[in-house]
């Protein structure tokens, strides 16, 4: 799934992002509220949740939203975010309220309960699960992974690469973070999920095998095609995207839809800057690759995702194809809202796409968490 509106607008780049950060714009809280209650009337008079918020915000710098504007929130910036796949039905999407939560171990534990329900035995649940905002005195957690299951790769000493090319840059900084990868390595070892807070630093946690769901690859017509081993997790929980909301900034707030079919064969699979079976499928084919003017690459990459969407429908996973989601796409475009408006939306950042597939830089210096460390009277 590529995001549609991936970058920030001005006003949203300038969003609070951490300790020292400017006071919740006031305008963009209030544009946020009339648009709450003008969708939702039942929530009661506009003008006494204002007068709260600009009291709140003077006194402290921030707001906190209600759980029903926070669920308003997030729906509308999925929606709205180009992620949202045909069929799921988004103003039922479940929210869940983790505002709470700031220390690594728990948004990690957290992020796999969202995998497990999700999961929802192949029957893809979509969800959401926010965690601590940035607020002008302290910043909320953030997550490196762009999703939270995703496959090593190991680069080779002749610039080979075993599994996924590109998150080599990612394995090697789990690694120095004291990730260590199976003994035996394969081109489907599941990365550990990175998480960073001011006060603790980048940590690792191992995702728990038995949480996440895999379904091997075969082909309805080609008998040789579950030899080649291939296979994909079913639940794609983006983490690594900012949630903006009212002039809230939403550092950690992973969310699921569920696979478009190309995601997988065209993009992972099929690429040579990811794994790159398109070649080996196109030869055991027998397609003339001598020449890109046969077409061959294609070839390959159709029977590459007839693969995908039939192992899939086999298993019973949720997954759509590229051609009713171009339709959806479509149909969103004449509805989208001008860009530029401030609503709420996920966006991703250019140090967030790095560290995703870099595994730096880091998002708090180190003085930070000395500094917090001496506070809190724990190791720095």
């Amino acid at each position: 799934m590529t995001a549609i509106r991936g970058d920030a607008t001005p006003a949203q780049q300038n969003a609070p992002a951490g300790p020292g950060s400017a006071a919740t714009d006031v305008a963009a809280a209030e544009k946020f509220l009339r648009a709450f209650h003008d969708a939702h009337p039942e929530a009661g008079e506009l003008d006494p949740r204002l007068a709260e918020v600009r009291a709140e915000i003077a006194r402290t710098g921030t707001y906190r939203h209600t759980p029903e504007e926070l669920a308003y929130g997030a729906r509308v910036a999925l929606r709205d975010s180009g992620w949202c796949t045909s069929g799921v039905p988004w103003r039922r999407l479940l929210v869940r309220d983790l505002r709470g939560l700031r220390n690594a171990t728990t948004v990690a534990k957290e992020c796999f309960e969202h995998l497990r329900l999700a999961t929802n035995a192949g029957r893809i649940q979509p969800l959401i699960s926010v965690f601590a905002p940035d607020t002008p005195h302290e910043p909320g957690p953030r997550i490196w992974n762009e999703q939270v299951v995703r496959y090593a790769g190991y680069a080779g000493p002749g610039g080979e690469v075993l599994g996924d090319a590109r998150y080599v840059g990612f394995t090697a900084a789990a690694q120095r973070l004291g990730w260590r990868p199976p003994k035996t390595r394969g081109r489907f070892d599941h990365l550990p999920l990175v998480v960073e807070t001011a006060h603790e630093g980048p940590r690792t946690f191992t995702v728990p095998r038995d949480l996440v769901q895999e379904v091997p690859l075969e082909h309805p017509d080609l008998p040789w095609f579950y030899k080649l081993g291939l296979r994909w997790h079913s639940v794609p929980l983006v983490s690594n995207m900012r949630l903006l909301i009212g002039g809230i900034t939403y550092p950690a707030a992973p969310f699921n839809t569920w696979f478009v079919g190309t995601e997988i064969g065209t993009r992972a699979l099929a690429d040579e800057m990811a794994y790159g079976f398109i070649r080996e499928v196109a030869d055991r084919i027998g397609l003339d690759t001598t020449s890109e003017r046969t077409l061959w690459r294609d070839r390959a990459i159709v029977e590459i995702n007839r693969a995908v969407l039939y192992s899939f429908d086999s298993a019973r996973v949720t997954i759509t194809d590229h051609h009713s989601e171009t339709l959806h796409r479509l149909a969103w475009l004449r509805t989208a809202p001008e860009e530029g408006t401030e609503r709420p939306a996920f966006v991703a950042g250019g140090e967030a796409d790095r560290r995703a597939r870099k595994g730096a830089p880091a998002c708090f210096p180190l003085v930070a968490r000395t500094a917090t460390a001496r506070a809190t009277g724990e190791p720095g």
